[in-house]
Order: structure tokens, then sequence, then C-alpha cells
């Protein structure tokens, strides 16, 4: 059975910074492939610190309006590969690309101009513990300086009602549990205007329900506002949902590089195990 289509989006003003233009088509899709250069790649990337080889030669691509999917094990180098996206790690080889340019260079103002297409959502949530919610979500819209302050209200509730966080504006981040500071991160990331956003682990440290409706945020984010993106997660069944396309990283190497589809069908042993074992269900106590 067919996984229900995204609700459309609600709460978000006309006139806003954010728009919703619906999911790709096929068509659109490979169209996008087949001329578009991608929106994020590595190039044989390595990265080590001291003796310990985190990544070795990994090369992937994601093309805009694509999600990819980082699975493995802990300590293989997918939160690395965030970090480096994000200029805050540099590769000690190799290339990466983001929005058709060669950052692996770039001087911190220079990725500052990125960070303003890229953005990405922390495990922590990474909020500023002494805004309120609300304060938090509207710092990127007053740092542009591009909106009243009327205008940056309607926003900021418009997107709290986006990820499921209404009327919690006045909050501050000490009063919420790690699901909702996620959501609360993820309406920030929105407010920047982003064309790509990166999660790692999101569902990480949350209850069953919670995971399940960032999944469901994520996958609307996907459709709706077709922004590339890219997870990293431990968890089969959230990438299922998600993911375009999986890279499974594996003693510091890109193990594997396809569609999601590829991946469950594959004869690989090291991968089978991997799938079998996350289909095991614990039995009820």
């Amino acid at each position: 059975m067919l996984p229900d289509p995204p609700e459309p989006m609600t709460g978000i003003p006309t006139g806003t910074p954010i728009e919703i233009v619906g999911p790709f088509t096929d068509k659109e899709k490979e169209e996008v492939r087949q001329q578009d250069p991608p929106y994020i790649a590595f190039e044989h990337v390595s990265k080590s610190f001291g003796d310990v080889h985190v990544l070795d030669d990994v090369s992937f691509s994601v093309q805009a309006g694509e999600t990819l999917c980082i699975l493995g094990r802990s300590g293989v180098g997918k939160s690395v590969s965030l970090q480096q996206i994000m200029g805050f790690l540099k590769p000690d080889s190799g290339k990466i690309m983001v929005a058709g340019q060669d950052i692996t260079g770039f001087t911190e103002d220079q990725m500052e101009m990125v960070r303003k297409k890229v953005t990405m959502v922390f495990q922590s949530g990474a909020l500023f513990d002494s805004l309120s919610v609300g304060e938090n979500v509207a710092f990127p819209l007053r740092e542009r300086g591009q909106l009243l302050e009327d205008q940056i209200q309607q926003v900021v509730n418009g997107l709290l009602d986006m990820v499921g966080v209404a009327g919690m504006a006045d909050l501050l981040p000490s009063d919420l549990s790690t699901g909702m500071k996620r959501s609360v991160a993820i309406a920030r990331a929105l407010s920047a205007q982003p064309e790509a956003i990166l999660y790692d682990e999101p569902t990480t440290m949350v209850d069953p329900l919670m995971g399940r409706l960032l999944g469901n945020l994520i996958q609307k984010l996907k459709h709706q506002l077709r922004l590339t993106s890219i997870v990293v997660t431990h968890d089969m069944r959230f990438a299922e949902r998600l993911a375009d396309h999986v890279l499974f990283l594996h003693e510091a190497k890109a193990y594997f590089f396809g569609t999601m589809d590829e991946l469950k069908s594959t004869n690989d042993p090291f991968l089978r195990e991997f799938l079998d074992m996350d289909k095991l269900v614990l039995p009820q106590a």
C-alpha cells in the first residue's frame, strides 16, 4: 500500500517568503537529473582525525529537490559529512560542491554566503537558550532586515503552526521536549529561506509518536517546498519514507550509493545483514 500523500501546509500568510510550490512531477525530476548539475556533491572526499580515518575517498551527489539519507553504524562519518558541507570542518582531500560552487577552500566569510542557502538542524536543536521560541524563529528574518515587525510575527506564527508547535512562541527552549525543540529548529531553519536543509539524526532520543510527526514534517517540506535535503539517520523505516537515494557508509567508505529500491533488493551479505537486523521486532513484555 502506498503511503498517504502529505497534507497541505497551513498557517503561512500569503505574500511571505515561504512559497508552497507542490511536489516535483516525474518529468521535472528527470529533467533535473539530465540537465542540471547536482546541488550537493562529494568528489573523492577524505577526512581523518589523527590516525582515525573517518571518510576515505567518498563520492556521492544530491540533485536539487531530492532527499538523500545517509545510513551506517555510529562513528562512520555521517555527521562529519554534514559538518563539511556547512564548512565547520574541511576535508583533507577531495572536493565538495554546493549550489554549483567548489566550497572546499572557502573562507569563513564565503561560507556565510553558502549558509544562507544551506542550513542545518542539529540533534540538540541548537536554539538560543535565552531567547523565546518565537524570537529563535524570528532571528534569521530580523538578520535579513527585509520585513516589517508585523510581517515577521505573521511568518513566525505561520511557521510554528506548520511544524506543530503553534501557541508556544512565548516559551523558552528549556520548556520544550527534545522533539519539540527539533520542530522549532526546523521552523527557524525555514525562516532563513534556504534552498537545502541538512538534518542530523532528527528522530534520535524522541518517542515513536514524535519521531513519526517529525518524519511527516520533513516529508511535507520535501514535497511541498521542493527543498533539497540530506538526512543522517540510523532508522531504516524513516529512510524508506523519505529517501530518493541512500548513501551507506561503512569503514570510512561509501559502501553503497543508490536508490532505496536498489538497497532493499541488494544481495550484498553485509547490507542484507543490516537490513535483516533492522526488521527484527522485540517481543512484547
